[in-house]
């Protein structure tokens, strides 16, 4: 997504939800101050394959992490062929298969002691700066390694802007941008119910999300969709959630 197609929804998203475009550029500001060269990667150096399976964290997300992992043992389709791309707390569903993503695409309020082991083992992190988390990253950037800075407003030196506001949506943008032409969903349902894997204080394994988190699935919906019909890539979803138009749905049998 080019900047000014992402500025038209930006600016629809800051008055949607109220947010501060200061705070989010001075969320930006800082994730750039403590990027150097040993700490940080760049798009141009994130390798992509052009297959991507990104992970949401739906309710889906167990039941289709098992049927991946049980076609790929079965050589029905290999894993090692995609690239792995977890949003957020989807990396805690991941890693209880023993299954370290490729880029974990954050702004840290998932299981960040998930994330952390995760960018040990190897994964890529793209961390994102936002308003709303700049005591994380103030707390957690000095501690990881091979981050990919991100932002929803103006791009800076050590931090980039390709479009995509919740970590599910920005993680079909990433790989995009990083040249992948076949996308498959997992665990991205775009309905009203959000998970552990999504919010670690969930008293229960799932619950109904309050209105904000519905507002933030819509637009993630809306720009899937944006994506799927403005961008040279063939998205298909194997969630079995609400559907999205120019989306496919697929059951593996």
């Amino acid at each position: 997504m080019n900047l000014d197609a992402w500025f038209s929804w930006y600016d629809k998203i800051l008055k949607e939800f109220s947010f501060s475009r200061e705070d989010d550029e001075k969320s930006a500001e800082l994730l750039d101050s403590l990027l150097n060269e040993d700490n940080s990667s760049t798009i141009a150096e994130t390798n992509i394959k052009d297959m991507a399976i990104i992970f949401g964290a739906g309710p889906s997300l167990k039941g289709n992490i098992e049927e991946l992992d049980e076609l790929d043992q079965l050589e029905e389709l290999d894993l090692n062929k995609f690239t792995l791309i977890a949003a957020d707390g989807a990396t805690t569903a991941l890693l209880e298969k023993d299954i370290v993503p490729d880029i974990i695409v954050t702004d840290l309020d998932g299981n960040v002691d998930d994330i952390i082991e995760a960018n040990e083992r190897g994964a890529i992190l793209a961390v994102h700066a936002h308003g709303n988390n700049i005591d994380k990253i103030k707390k957690y950037v000095p501690e990881l390694k091979r981050i990919l800075g991100t932002t929803q407003s103006v791009p800076l030196e050590n931090v980039s802007n390709f479009g995509g506001f919740t970590d599910g949506d920005r993680c079909i943008f990433l790989a995009i941008e990083l040249g992948a032409r076949f996308i498959l969903l997992a665990g991205m349902d775009f309905g009203d119910i959000v998970t552990k894997y999504s919010r670690p204080d969930l008293p229960e394994a799932e619950g109904k999300a309050d209105e904000i988190k519905q507002m933030k699935l819509n637009y993630a919906k809306k720009l899937t969709q944006w994506a799927a019909e403005n961008e040279n890539v063939k998205i298909v979803n194997m969630s079995g959630g609400e559907s999205v138009p120019g989306v496919d749905d697929i059951k593996f049998e």
